[in-house]
């Protein structure tokens, strides 16, 4: 485009030259050309700068255009309907009055990671339908309430990473009626006003950082009903200041509020003092993440909490310094607590931590306990008849041998005896045996999670609760199936195994998981009557049929792609037309790949099309033998009726009889009178009548026949023209027998051939017996034409009349003179 745009300057420039050479000087016309050459650069640098913001975006079919990390410097030219736009990780610095007006359909707005410093008051006023809206790490100083004021369909909001050092006390947010998602607050904030957030009713999750904050005025954080999740990064404001801690807790502490702490360092007494206004608020649900703690604080947090109607406790990705001495918080009471909740839970000097016999005042209330990766290997037998209350336990991401497990699960003194669900999966587990054993006491167990143990092998008999439901064996290096497993199941999850086979009944199992497995063909459906719902992805499957899916009685939903299955014509016109109609594919047609043959690998099984020959090669190989015979005999019968050999022939005679010279035949050349033609019927007349009449009187006449003077070995058909072409005349013997012979009108077509090519008469006919023209086959048609142009002689039947007929014979046969 630039290109020919250059080619036109110069061109037009070179016109002006050529009209005004009279009255423009040379050096006028180059000043000329300069000016315009340097507005034409300005001009394409323009455009290239446009070209390459709409080149650097991708914008797909769900109206979604994707700008991030283009190092743009400005809000890019888009589709106008466009729904969700990134421009995250970018070098933009402002957003203009007119950059976003544009784009009024404008759900989504990414512009986190930029370098905005200016937003103009009007910049988001066409976007009454955005919904999300992310302004997150960039360089906005202040937050202004008129970039809001349109924004009512607003629902998730970011302002994180800002260096702001102020919010409110203008309503900030007061506008966004329809406001769902906060997150607010930077390292540079310092004061916090009320902003806003008191008259929204929609506020259900909001995220603060105030790690250096200064100030806080009462009420800042709260909206006008409770909010449903908050979570506080404040750091090492617990241990500063514990007071401005405590104003910003009074406003979220709530009990329809789930509160969470991040990046707190709590080590003295005076850290936890803010949690008596959390007491106070009512607040049910507690997580503390990424954060560290000692025995001291901890203690001091739960005398704090004496008596809380506190019913869940998170502790995530914390770094404990102790050793579990917490005996001044024995006497507290947290009779609400039922759940806690630990995830990758570090503790210095692990080995002197002690017995967690301490902990019993908190055990004995628990109903639900989750200790993932937390290093856990054993629970001494001592603690276990704390946990009588116990429904839930996950132990995943741990220690735990087939040594450990044994006092861990030990159910002595009634412990477990609640137990609905246990996860021991991710630990260092080897007897499935051992698992089956120790679990066979829990009388109300339906759930376990054996998952990602090391098993290898199953034993023929294993004891279970009659209670268990669901069993997950998944990613367990098992091979084989044994009567192990326990027929009460209703889930079970196999996946991720080396399983070849499955063979074992589960009469009341509704889910079986077996992704990720070398089964070649489907479990037979007789074994499982209630199975409602089948996994089997990527396995060695090579196809199923309609037998095979009407086998399950009660199957309703089917994952089967990523196979190897190979696309043969019934299978994939059953795919195509039936599977649906039996089962629904959970997984998305798109999933069901060809792996074979190889000209159809990677494609999907509904794209494929397959030819008649492909899908039934033996009976079209048959159909299409049976054809070519047909047309072969058809073909064959056709030449017979038709003659078409003769034909053929004729046309090769005639053909090489064109290649001959047709004229400068010398005398000498013709060793005979005539050719004569005849039927083998007819020899008695030819040899013992014809032949002594001419060749034995005066004057003689050398005739050519066949059954004598043709030469021996030689083809007949060579033969036949060879004589022909040596004799002056040829002599036709025409009878009833010569016009069935094939020979003789193989002899009367080549001289047909040669009367045409010669333009001579060297045709003599001698009608032997009357013959009416009717009855000469159509084959003869050179012998109708002969007849109907030339006169031929009959033989006579009266003597008396013979002698005129040999007259005229000679006469004919006579040699014209030259």
């Amino acid at each position: 485009m630039f290109a020919c745009l250059f080619s036109f300057i110069m061109s037009t420039a070179k016109l002006q030259f050529t009209h005004r050479r009279g009255v423009d000087t040379i050096m006028a016309v180059r000043m000329r050309l300069v000016g315009t050459m340097t507005a034409i650069i300005l001009i394409m640098f323009i455009l290239a700068q446009g070209l390459e913001c709409s080149q650097t975006c991708k914008c797909d079919q769900m109206y979604f255009c994707n700008c991030s990390s283009n190092n743009l410097h400005q809000v890019p030219t888009v589709p106008s309907d466009v729904l969700g736009l990134d421009l995250s990780f970018n070098q933009i610095e402002s957003i203009n009055m007119t950059d976003l007006s544009s784009y009024n359909e404008l759900i989504i707005l990414n512009l986190h990671k930029n370098k905005l410093r200016h937003i103009h008051r009007d910049a988001f006023k066409s976007q009454h339908n955005l919904e999300v809206l992310d302004l997150s790490l960039n360089n906005l100083n202040n937050l202004s309430p008129s970039w809001f004021h349109k924004l009512k369909s607003l629902q998730q909001l970011n302002l994180v990473g800002n260096p702001y050092s102020t919010v409110g006390p203008a309503p900030i947010f007061s506008s966004l009626v329809n406001l769902r998602t906060l997150h607010l607050g930077s390292p540079s904030l310092r004061e916090l006003h009320k902003n806003g957030l008191d008259v929204l009713t929609h506020l259900d999750e909001m995220t603060f950082f105030g790690s250096n904050l200064r100030s806080y005025e009462n009420g800042s954080l709260k909206a006008a009903r409770p909010i449903g999740s908050v979570s506080l990064s404040l750091q090492n404001l617990f241990e500063s200041d514990p007071e401005l801690v405590s104003k910003v807790l009074q406003d979220v502490s709530h009990p329809e509020t789930l509160l969470i702490i991040k990046d707190v360092t709590m080590k003295t007494n005076t850290s936890t003092e803010p949690f008596k206004v959390v007491k106070e608020g009512g607040t049910k649900s507690l997580t503390f993440q990424n954060s560290s703690t000692t025995d001291q604080a901890l203690t001091s947090f739960l005398e704090f909490m004496d008596g809380s109607p506190l019913s869940f406790i998170g502790l995530e990705d914390i770094q404990f310094v102790g050793i579990g001495e917490w005996q001044k918080a024995k006497y507290t009471h947290h009779d609400s607590l039922r759940t806690a909740y630990l995830r990758n839970i570090e503790i210095e000097g692990f080995f002197g931590f002690s017995s967690m016999i301490e902990l019993g005042f908190l055990l004995k209330h628990f109903h639900n306990v989750s200790v993932i990766n937390a290093t856990v290997f054993v629970i001494p037998k001592e603690t276990t008849f704390l946990l009588k209350n116990l429904e839930y336990m996950d132990l995943s991401q741990n220690l735990l041998t087939d040594l450990t497990i044994q006092p861990t699960l030990y159910t002595g003194s009634g412990a477990y005896q609640n137990l609905n669900m246990l996860n021991v999966s991710q630990n260092v587990l080897k007897s499935l045996g051992l698992m089956s054993r120790l679990v066979t006491n829990l009388k109300k167990l339906k759930y376990l999670d054996l998952s990602h143990n090391s098993f290898v092998s199953m034993p023929e008999k294993c004891s279970w609760p009659v209670t268990l439901r669901f069993l997950n064996l998944s990613s367990t290096k098992l091979s084989t199936l044994t009567p192990c497993l326990p027929s009460s199941l209703t889930v079970l999850d196999l996946s991720e195994n080396d399983l070849k086979a499955f063979k074992q009944r589960f009469p009341h199992l509704t889910t079986l998981i077996l992704t990720g497995n070398r089964l070649m063909k489907l479990p037979d459906g007789k074994l499982f009557p209630s199975l409602s719902t089948l996994l089997i992805q990527r396995n060695a499957l090579r196809m199923f049929n309609q037998s095979s899916l009407r086998s399950f009685k009660t199957l309703l939903y089917l994952e089967a792609g990523a196979n190897n299955f190979v696309c043969s014509c019934k299978f994939v016109s059953f795919f195509k037309k039936d599977v649906e109609d039996l089962i629904t594919l959970q997984d998305g047609r798109q999933n069901y790949v060809c792996n074979t043959p190889f000209t159809l690998r990677g494609n999907a099984i509904d794209s494929v099309r397959l030819s008649v020959f492909e899908c039934y090669m033996i009976p079209a190989v048959s159909v299409l033998c049976s054809g070519i015979i047909t047309a072969l005999g058809l073909v064959v019968l056709t030449c017979h009726k038709l003659h078409v050999i003769w034909y053929l022939q004729m046309t090769k005679a005639w053909i090489q009889a064109k290649r001959k010279p047709a004229v400068g035949r010398l005398p000498e050349e013709l060793r005979y009178d005539a050719f004569v033609s005849y039927s083998q019927h007819d020899a008695e007349w030819v040899e013992e009548i014809l032949v002594a009449e001419l060749e034995d009187t005066q004057p003689s006449f050398s005739l050519c026949l066949h059954k004598r003077d043709f030469r021996p070995g030689r083809w007949i058909v060579d033969n036949i023209i060879d004589s022909i072409e040596k004799s002056y005349r040829t002599l036709f013997v025409l009878s009833e027998h010569f016009v069935s012979s094939e020979w003789c009108r193989y002899e009367l077509d080549f001289s047909h051939f040669r009367i045409m090519d010669e333009h001579n008469d060297s045709a003599v006919l001698v009608l032997l017996e009357p013959i009416k023209k009717e009855t000469i086959p159509k084959r003869f048609c050179k012998l109708r034409k002969i007849m109907n142009s030339r006169t031929y002689l009959e033989w006579p039947e009266d003597e008396d009349k013979r002698d005129e007929f040999w007259s005229n014979l000679r006469a004919a046969l006579q040699r014209d003179e030259c």
